[in-house]
C-alpha cells in the first residue's frame, strides 16, 4: 500500500503532457466569453431596449455583489466536498442558461405580461445574479483544479498560462462575432437591437459550450494531492491570509487592475457610439484592437 502511495505521488511530480494542459485550458472559455460580453455590452443593451442608466447599474451591480458572495461559498464547498467537475459542470449549465435569458430579452415580463420598468430591472437582476453564481462556481472549481492535478510547480504554471491563453482567445472570438453581427444586422430599431444582442449572446455560450464539453470529456477528475510521499499537510483557516501582508498587496493589485479594465470595458462602448458617432460595428471592432494588450 505505501509503494503504491510512494508511486502515486512520484507520477504526479512529472511534468504534464501538452493535450492534458490544452484540454485543461479550454474548461474556462464560457465563463470568459460570456465575461467579456457581460462587461462590454450589458450596459448598452439594456439602455438601448429602454432602461434607464440607474436601473441598467442596478442590474450590474446585483450581479457582481451576488459574485462576491458565491465566490467565498463555492470555494468553501468545493473545498470540503471536492468533485470539481461536477461544480464546473453545474455552474457551466447555470451561466449558459441566465446568460441567455439576460441577452434574450425579459422572460417573465413575457410569461406574467408586464411592462412595468421595475419589474423588468427585478428580473434582469435576477437572473443577473443567477448568472454570477454559476459564473463563481465554474471558475472557483476550474481555478482549484491545479493545484490537485499535479504536484510538478512547471506543470502548475503551463497549466495557468494555458488557461490565460484561451481568456484571449475568448476575447478575440467574442468580438468577431460581434463585428459580424452587428455589421450584417441593423440596429435601429428595438426588434432589431434585441436580435442583435441575442445573437451575439447565443453564438457566444455556443462556442465556449463546446470547448467545456471538450475540457469535461478530456480532463480526469483530479484527487486531492496531500503532499509528497504521502506527506499531509493541515488544512489552513481562512483567518490565516487576513494576517499575511502579500495577501493585501495581492488583493490591492488585482482589484485596481480589475477595476481598470472594467470601468474601460463597460463605458467605452458608450464613447465610441454616443460620443464620436462611429458605426455600429466599431462596438466590436475597437475593443478587438485593444484585447491582445
Amino acid at each position: 500500500m505505501m509503494r503504491t502511495l510512494v508511486e502515486e505521488d512520484d507520477l504526479s511530480t512529472k511534468a504534464l503532457g501538452r493535450w492534458p494542459v490544452f484540454y485543461y485550458g479550454m474548461g474556462h472559455m464560457l465563463n470568459d466569453i460570456t465575461a467579456s460580453c457581460w462587461f462590454t455590452y450589458l450596459l448598452l443593451f439594456l439602455t438601448e431596449i429602454g432602461l434607464s442608466p440607474r436601473n441598467a447599474a442596478t442590474v450590474m451591480l446585483s450581479g457582481q455583489v451576488a459574485d462576491g458572495f458565491a465566490t467565498i461559498f463555492a470555494g468553501e464547498l468545493i473545498d470540503r466536498f471536492g468533485h470539481f467537475k461536477i461544480w464546473h459542470g453545474a455552474g457551466s449549465l447555470l451561466v449558459a442558461v441566465s446568460f441567455s435569458s439576460v441577452f434574450g430579452g425579459c422572460l417573465p415580463c413575457k410569461i406574467f405580461a408586464s411592462s412595468s420598468c421595475t419589474f423588468e430591472t427585478v428580473s434582469y437582476s435576477a437572473f443577473a445574479a443567477i448568472f454570477n453564481v454559476g459564473w463563481a462556481a465554474t471558475q472557483v472549481s476550474h481555478m482549484s483544479m491545479v493545484s490537485c492535478i499535479t504536484l510538478n510547480s512547471t506543470s502548475r504554471v503551463a497549466l495557468a498560462s494555458c488557461r490565460n491563453a484561451f481568456t484571449m482567445v475568448a476575447n478575440l472570438s467574442l468580438y468577431a462575432v460581434a463585428f459580424i453581427v452587428f455589421s450584417v444586422i441593423n440596429g435601429k430599431t428595438y426588434v432589431d437591437v434585441q436580435n442583435q444582442y441575442r445573437w451575439i449572446a447565443y453564438l457566444s455560450i455556443c462556442i465556449g459550450c463546446c470547448f467545456v464539453a471538450i475540457f469535461l470529456l478530456s480532463t480526469k477528475e483530479p484527487r486531492l494531492k496531500v503532499g509528497i510521499h504521502g506527506e499531509i499537510r493541515a488544512r489552513i483557516s481562512w483567518v490565516y491570509w487576513f494576517k499575511r501582508v502579500l495577501y493585501y498587496q495581492v488583493a490591492l493589485n488585482y482589484v485596481l487592475t480589475r477595476l481598470v479594465v472594467n470601468v474601460s470595458q463597460a463605458y467605452l462602448a458608450f464613447y465610441v457610439i454616443n460620443d464620436l458617432q462611429m458605426a455600429q460595428s466599431a462596438k466590436a471592432l475597437v475593443y478587438g484592437q485593444f484585447c491582445p494588450l
